[in-house]
């Protein structure tokens, strides 16, 4: 994608126009503000606030571990970064996501690979994947307040976290055992 300008959103939010769709108003990618959270392209999710504070929450860990800027793509934007991780889903436990995906990210910190993919019904999967051999590869699954467990991944146990950006924060994730 061209990056062309960056410019604010509707409320102050930073966004970065495509050339292709600037001239139209459309966002294509937004940088997420973990100090004012915003429900930017999670409109349509009936949880669209928890959502919102699921990706702020892991905006702020990012910025504060690694001084990485959390920037987000429109599903359609970021169709090779779905694309990957549902099929590191399908190829490691069978795993098709029913819900529709609404936004995506994908960048390497340190030796580190990550994607996230954020879903319509409230659900947040990263995939972490240490470049190095021997490293660490996971699946982490994160269900924003107020949504029940997807029937996709009623087989897996759910931890509680508490977070001030997104409420109660159910998680769960599985060892990656191929190579991707």
């Amino acid at each position: 994608m061209l990056r062309l300008s960056t410019g604010r959103g509707r409320r102050g939010d930073a966004v970065t126009f495509s050339a292709s769709a600037a001239h139209r108003g459309i966002v294509m990618s937004y940088v997420v503000d973990f100090e004012t959270v915003s429900t930017v392209g999670l409109e349509s999710s009936p949880v669209a606030g928890a959502l919102a504070g699921l990706r702020a929450n892991e905006a702020r860990y990012f910025r504060n571990k690694y001084g990485h800027v959390f920037t987000v793509e429109a599903a359609g934007d970021a169709a090779p970064t779905i694309d990957w991780v549902h099929r590191v889903l399908a190829e490691e436990r069978g795993l098709v996501i029913s819900s529709r995906p609404l936004e995506a990210t994908a960048f390497q910190v340190e030796n580190i690979r990550m994607a996230y993919v954020f879903y319509e019904n409230g659900l947040s999967i990263n995939v972490m994947y240490t470049v190095d051999e021997g490293g660490k590869r996971a699946v982490g699954f994160k269900l924003s307040d107020g949504m029940d467990v997807p029937a996709e991944l009623e087989s897996f146990k759910f931890a509680r976290q508490r977070s001030k950006l997104a409420g109660t924060i159910r998680g769960s994730y599985f060892v990656i055992k191929k190579e991707h």
